[in-house]
């Protein structure tokens, strides 16, 4: 298994989010630390099983599912990079979600800790006219 380097990253991580079907991360799966632990705005997992089956879950609910990597970054021990991911469903218009994510390398340089950080829900709304302009709203009303 090569080390992670930016450009090792860009390369792995563009082949698992294609435009051309649903995707794959049998190739990345080494990447990750048995204990590894992920969570987002949605989910904590715990685990390289628990891990697999959150991506399972992924594709089985989204017809294609690209994304663009802008800017990665890599300290010793972690990497930070920002995505625009666009997600296709059968029934509803595709969806962009821009984030970002911060990997964290254990001492055999597998990944040990990967927090994503995104709006979901404000990046939905902002495809859905009748949402969009209340969902700001109440956003600035209530939170500044």
């Amino acid at each position: 298994m090569d080390a992670l380097t930016p450009e090792r990253f860009r390369e792995l991580w563009s082949r698992t989010y294609n435009t051309e079907g649903k995707p794959d991360w049998s190739h990345i799966f080494p990447y990750y630390h048995e204990d590894i632990v992920f969570q987002d705005s949605i989910q904590r997992i715990e685990g390289i099983e628990a891990f697999r089956e959150m991506c399972a879950r992924l594709t089985k609910r989204c017809e294609q599912l690209s994304m663009e990597i802008s800017s990665i970054a890599m300290n010793p021990g972690e990497i930070l990079f920002d995505w625009k991911m666009v997600m296709m469903f059968n029934k509803y218009p595709s969806t962009p979600v821009f984030g970002c994510s911060k990997l964290t390398l254990g001492n055999d340089n597998r990944i040990i800790h990967q927090r994503d950080y995104f709006d979901l829900w404000g990046d939905i709304f902002n495809g859905i006219p009748y949402f969009k302009g209340p969902y700001r709203k109440f956003l600035r009303r209530n939170f500044g």
